[in-house]
C-alpha cells in the first residue's frame, strides 16, 4: 500500500492512503521506518507489515475512538431503583463491570445494550438493579477499553438527611478504596440552579471555598488525604440551606459521587413535637395510674365480700 526507495526517493502510495501516508526518508536512513497516517478512520483499521532489507516487522494499527466520559446516575423510571452506566460514541466497544463497596455476596445481573451508529461509533449503556435492604452500598461501573488503555470508572452514593434549623449538621463524603490521591468539589443545588461550595486540590493540598459559603461551610483538609471529604454546615437555615448536597471526588480516568438530599426542621416543630411527647407521656402514665386504681379497687371490693360472706 506505500513504498519508498531510499536510492531513488520514490514513492508508491495506494488510493486510499493518498494524501495521509508518509515516512521520513531522515529517519529511515536511521533505520526508522515508522508510517505516518494522518486522519485516520474506522476503514483503516487492520494489520500493517513494514519489510525493511532483511528485516521483517510486524506492526498492529488500531483505529480507536477512546472514552472521554463515564454517565452514571440512579434512576426509577423501571418501576424500581436501579443504576445506569452510559458511555458514547467510543470504539471499539468497551467491557462493562459492576462492583459494590465494601463487597457484597449478591450474584449481580446486569442488563448491557450496544448500540452503534452510522459512523461506527458505539454507546455503551449498562443497568444494575440495586440490591435491597443495603442503603448504603457505593456502586462501582468500569468500562476498559479491549485494546489496552485506561479503564474509566464511576461510582455513585445517595442518601437522605434530615436536620434541625440553627443546629451544625455533618454532610458526610467518603472516597472508595479504588480513588488515589483524588481531588474534591462540593456543589449545592436547589429549584435547578447549582452553585459551587468550595474545591480540594490534591496536588497542592490547598482547599479553596467561595462566597458566600466561607461563614456556613467548613472542611477538615488533613482527613481528605485519608478519603474523608466530609463538611460540616454551620447554623443552617431551613429556607436557604435545605437541598441537594454534592461532593465529587476524581482523578484523571476515575469519579466518585455522593449525593445528599438535606431536609431541616424548625424550631418551632422540634419544640411541639417535643411537648406533644411530653403530653402524650404524661397522659399514658395518668391512664396507667387510674387503670391500676380501679383495679385494686375491684380487687379490694371483692375480698371484702369473701370476708362478709364467710362470717354470715
Amino acid at each position: 500500500m506505500y513504498k519508498f526507495e531510499q536510492k531513488t526517493q520514490e514513492r508508491f502510495i495506494h488510493q486510499q492512503l493518498a494524501g495521509r501516508a508518509s515516512v521520513s526518508p531522515q529517519q529511515v536512513s536511521q533505520g526508522n521506518a515508522t508510517l505516518v497516517l494522518k486522519t485516520s478512520s474506522l476503514k483503516d483499521r487492520g494489520t500493517y507489515r513494514c519489510h525493511v532489507n532483511t528485516f521483517n516487522l510486524l506492526g498492529l494499527f488500531v483505529c480507536a475512538a477512546p472514552i472521554r466520559g463515564l454517565f452514571l446516575e440512579m434512576s426509577r423510571l423501571s418501576g424500581f431503583e436501579e443504576m445506569k452506566c452510559i458511555v458514547q460514541d467510543v470504539f471499539p466497544a468497551p467491557r462493562v463491570t459492576w462492583e459494590t463497596e465494601p463487597p457484597t455476596l449478591e450474584a449481580f445481573k446486569p442488563f448491557t445494550r450496544m448500540t452503534a451508529d452510522k459512523r461506527g461509533l458505539y454507546t455503551v449503556d449498562s443497568r444494575l438493579k440495586k440490591i435491597e435492604g443495603k442503603p448504603d452500598l457505593i456502586y462501582i461501573c468500569k468500562m476498559t477499553p479491549p485494546y489496552g488503555g485506561p479503564a474509566w470508572t464511576s461510582s455513585l452514593r445517595e442518601r437522605e438527611i434530615k436536620g434541625s434549623e440553627g443546629k451544625d449538621l455533618t454532610l458526610p463524603c467518603s472516597a472508595p478504596t479504588y480513588l488515589n490521591k483524588p481531588s474534591l468539589q462540593w456543589t449545592f443545588s436547589s429549584s435547578n440552579e447549582s452553585t459551587q461550595i468550595l474545591t480540594y486540590n490534591s496536588q497542592s493540598g490547598r482547599s479553596i471555598t467561595l462566597s458566600p459559603w466561607e461563614e456556613q461551610v467548613e472542611l477538615d483538609v488533613y482527613n481528605v488525604h485519608f478519603g474523608d471529604g466530609s463538611v460540616r454546615l454551620m447554623n443552617p437555615h431551613r429556607s436557604r440551606n435545605a437541598g441537594g448536597y454534592t461532593c465529587v471526588f476524581s482523578t484523571p480516568y476515575s469519579s466518585h459521587t455522593e449525593r445528599n438530599k438535606v431536609t431541616f426542621s424548625s424550631e418551632k416543630d422540634t419544640s411541639f413535637w417535643w411537648i406533644f411527647g411530653l403530653v402524650a407521656g404524661l397522659l399514658l402514665l395518668v391512664l396507667t395510674g387510674l387503670f391500676a386504681f380501679l383495679k385494686l379497687r375491684a380487687y379490694r371490693h371483692n375480698t371484702c365480700v369473701l370476708l362478709c360472706l364467710k362470717v354470715v
